[in-house]
């Protein structure tokens, strides 16, 4: 329940905190905090190690190709459009993760990498960071996917992509971020008139 305003300051303090869940991908903490504005109230945080998303293309002679996978969501409840995307391991540093990730949801490994996003899904409540990577001069070759994961990948013209996001028919926050950032990227790159 909040309380009355305090003084301000920059950032929120922690004033205790404790595990109420902890799981194999991530933890709940219940937090007391003292926010910037001086309001003291619960929040309720998942933690969680951070994931990488890959936005892998083929170049071509007009449009770049975009690697999508398609796989069921249960929290979602349903099939879902994605980029190939995963968690960081412990120890493990994002480009590496990246690097897995592809490798392991598609069998494609690239030659180019490039971080260019770092965002938070939802940071009302999850502490996870995600690390958006460009990958380019992408090579083929065999998936490595762990036993529960079910991957149908395809490769799809940039702006069928487009098509898909602003039809809704992609729903997934991060691929609609890689797959407009691409966009976005490539409408400033053309010389203008």
């Amino acid at each position: 329940m909040p309380k009355s305003p305090r003084k301000k300051t920059r950032t929120g303090r922690v004033l205790s905190s404790r595990v109420v869940y902890q799981g194999p991908a991530f933890r709940v903490t219940a937090d007391e905090v003292l926010e910037p504005s001086g309001v003291r109230t619960r929040r309720d945080i998942v933690h969680h190690s951070g994931s990488v998303v890959i936005l892998a293309i083929e170049e071509g002679k007009s449009e770049p190709r975009v690697l999508l996978e398609r796989q069921y969501r249960h929290a979602a409840r349903q099939m879902l459009w994605e980029l190939p995307a995963g968690r960081i391991d412990e120890g493990e540093n994002d480009l590496h993760a990246a690097k897995r990730e592809l490798l392991e949801e598609t069998g494609y490994t690239a030659t180019r990498w490039r971080r260019i996003l770092q965002f938070y899904a939802s940071p009302g409540f999850l502490a996870e960071a995600m690390n958006l990577y460009f990958a380019r001069g992408l090579r083929a070759g065999p998936a490595q996917p762990e036993a529960d994961e079910v991957i149908h990948i395809r490769m799809v013209p940039l702006s069928a992509a487009v098509r898909m996001v602003m039809r809704r028919t992609i729903k997934d926050g991060k691929t609609i971020a890689g797959v407009l950032w691409l966009s976005q990227s490539r409408r400033g790159s053309k010389p203008r008139k």
